[in-house]
């Protein structure tokens, strides 16, 4: 069963949503991964029928969205494990709301990285953080699985936060919620903590991973650095891993198309290595 491919529609910034899902299917992608800051500040200002409305230009030109992510970016000023229980109510409240977005619009996942926005503050300890975020995601779970929404708890490294900042750590705040809509995923960017080899963490822990990232350690697109894909895509292929193989960069320099065509070039090209 061959991979599917998805990719983060920031790549595509100053886009309009047609032109982007038209250029990612003409390269090979099937699925967009959404980051709404790019596209409007807060989703409460997205009716039901623009909502419709996108659905329809994704599925229009071919594509499906394979889920959210950069969840609390935008509006500025959320904290789900803040010690303030009115800020913390407040941004578990708008995740709710996402997962009613992602829901709208046909997305299986949506990804809390939201680094930020989850690390201690006002004093709060580490486990006093992880125990409102295990709470926080009890919470949102039945919701979310009310509307076919797996919530993915990605592991971030500590130099962006200290709360989950390896797989091992996300694996252990999924299994502290016990519910089948909470799962994790897998970042090849988001390692940087980690020991082992990835293609062995990702063996490790692949019965809660629901979703993959594919970037390299500096962020830069896959087959500009040194990451070895290799044994990742085998592992993939063997399980027949059914979810998507999504395309996450943070240097844009080199423009969205060029990022997108080489990017897929490159993986198809290991795809069909292994």
């Amino acid at each position: 069963m061959p991979l599917k491919y998805a990719i983060c529609s920031e790549i595509y910034q100053g886009w309009d949503l047609r032109k982007m899902c038209a250029s990612a299917k003409s390269l090979g992608y099937d699925g967009l991964e959404i980051a709404h800051f790019h596209l409007f500040e807060t989703v409460e200002s997205v009716s039901k029928e623009e909502r419709t409305e996108m659905r329809s230009i994704i599925e229009g030109e071919g594509m499906v969205c394979s889920g959210l992510h950069w969840l609390l970016v935008s509006p500025k000023g959320f904290h789900i494990t803040t010690p303030d229980a009115e800020l913390r109510k407040k941004s578990w409240d708008y995740l709710n709301k996402l997962v009613d977005f992602c829901g709208d619009l046909g997305g299986p996942v949506m990804i809390l990285g939201s680094p930020y926005q989850r690390g201690t503050v006002d004093g709060s300890s580490v486990d006093e953080a992880k125990s409102r975020l295990i709470e926080g995601l009890m919470q949102l779970a039945p919701h979310a699985a009310d509307r076919n929404v797996s919530l993915l708890m990605e592991a971030v490294p500590s130099r962006e936060t200290n709360v989950v900042p390896t797989l091992a750590e996300a694996v252990s705040v999924v299994q502290a919620v016990n519910h089948p809509a909470i799962q994790t995923m897998f970042d090849t960017h988001n390692t940087a903590d980690e020991t082992e080899p990835l293609a062995i963490l990702l063996e490790r822990y692949y019965p809660l991973i629901r979703h993959v990232h594919v970037n390299e350690m500096d962020g830069r697109h896959p087959g500009t650095g040194d990451i070895d894909f290799k044994p990742i895509f085998k592992f993939l292929l063997e399980k027949k891993y059914p979810g998507w193989v999504s395309l996450e960069v943070f240097d844009f320099k080199p423009g969205a198309e060029t990022i997108a065509r080489e990017s897929i070039e490159y993986l198809k090209q290991i795809e069909a290595s292994v």
